[in-house]
């Protein structure tokens, strides 16, 4: 690599150039550029196959990119030769499944350590700290073959935390166990992590995740970066149809801006049309995305419900799906349009297949996104 495109790179934790990943003949990963910075935690998201896990072993430097491909640590490029082994030393991967080896806990925290050839007092005081802190002192005799799938995972996390790291990398680390583990060992992570402030990229499917680990969340769809961003700019502002669909935004409806009246789009969807607060000028084809939560439900005549919302959509309920605490209500107000709301609204209400409804939401909750 010549030393003019290494000044492309700027010093973050990672940063990558014309990042291509090609296997079997198909180009897997196709990003043009991507930064992780220090002592962040970036969440990647996005449809099976999309590429995730190619992206994050590429990046641990267990995949080799094509060769226009640069990718830097810290400001220095990556060369794929004997001296690679230094640099993944300083970081951390862990894989869906635990990957322990048969032994003890405490053989299996303290493994890495031991190859590293760290002096038997150190490896005694940061394996008992981490053991500590993902509750599994008490657990360092049992054999790994014991153990539940939460406290396998719980060892796997003390094992890379030991190492102290200076980026750590995972692999959907918290699938596969039932929901009271799960929230509990997310809750202990995330404590963790803002604790220690390590580099993070991880890969889930789950978007709560995202939103409670990331500090920036980046979406990736058939292997290029599609929007990247913090969380609340992901889930509520997507960038285009495809990724609002995958982060489930809500109702996303197609349409054309009709009218522009200072600030206020009109959009012609269906044979109905809303308002919504955006400059886009009439004429442009848009997708509006409005989250099911937003729209509030009333009998038509029932003067306690009424609202100063600029949209009032009058429509049929076409069918009820209840849900655990909620009930989504399915509407035809010229459009389909889909409510969230709580059991206990739907149960006054009286609401059935056949009736109808009025719902009304605000003109400035709509996410507008213009068609190129």
């Amino acid at each position: 690599m010549s030393k003019d495109s290494s000044k492309v790179l700027s010093v973050a934790s990672i940063e990558a150039k014309n990042l291509s990943v090609v296997l079997g003949g198909h180009k897997i990963i196709d990003i043009p550029s991507f930064s992780v910075f220090p002592n962040e935690v970036l969440v990647v998201i996005g449809p099976n196959g999309s590429g995730k896990t190619t992206l994050l072993l590429t990046l641990a430097t267990l995949l080799k990119p094509e060769k226009k491909a640069i990718i830097a640590y810290w400001g220095q490029p990556v060369k794929y030769t004997s001296d690679i082994l230094k640099l993944r030393r300083q970081f951390a991967v862990l894989f869906q499944e635990p990957l322990l080896l048969s032994g003890n806990v405490w053989d299996n925290v303290t493994l890495g350590l031991r190859l590293r050839g760290i002096k038997k007092d150190e490896i005694i005081l940061r394996a008992k700290k981490w053991m500590e802190r993902f509750g599994i002192l008490g657990l360092a005799k049992r054999q790994i073959k014991t153990l539940s799938g939460g406290e396998a995972k719980r060892v796997s996390l003390a094992r890379a935390f030991v190492l102290q790291p200076q980026i750590l990398f995972l692999d959907e680390p918290f699938t596969a166990l039932d929901s009271p583990t799960r929230a509990a060992l997310l809750d202990d992570f995330e404590s963790v992590l803002r604790e220690t402030r390590v580099t993070t990229v991880m890969v889930t499917h789950d978007h709560n995740e995202a939103l409670i680990l990331a500090d920036r969340v980046a979406v990736l769809i058939a292997g290029q970066l599609r929007q990247i961003g913090k969380p609340n700019d992901i889930f509520n502002y997507p960038v285009d149809e495809e990724v609002a669909s995958f982060v489930e935004i809500g109702n996303i409806l197609n349409g054309t801006v009709s009218q522009q009246n200072s600030g206020i789009a009109t959009v012609a969807i269906g044979s109905g049309q809303i308002e919504v607060v955006s400059p886009v000028l009439a004429g442009t084809r848009v997708t509006a995305c409005l989250r099911f939560e937003d729209i509030s439900l009333s009998i038509p005549g029932n003067s306690d419900t009424v609202t100063s919302a600029r949209n009032q959509q009058k429509g049929i309920i076409t069918r009820v799906l209840p849900l655990a605490a909620q009930v989504k209500v399915i509407l035809d107000c010229g459009f389909p349009l889909t409510a969230l709301i709580s059991k206990r609204s739907y149960e006054e209400m009286g609401l059935m297949a056949g009736q109808e409804i009025i719902a009304a939401f605000k003109a400035s909750v709509i996410h507008l996104i213009p068609h190129k």
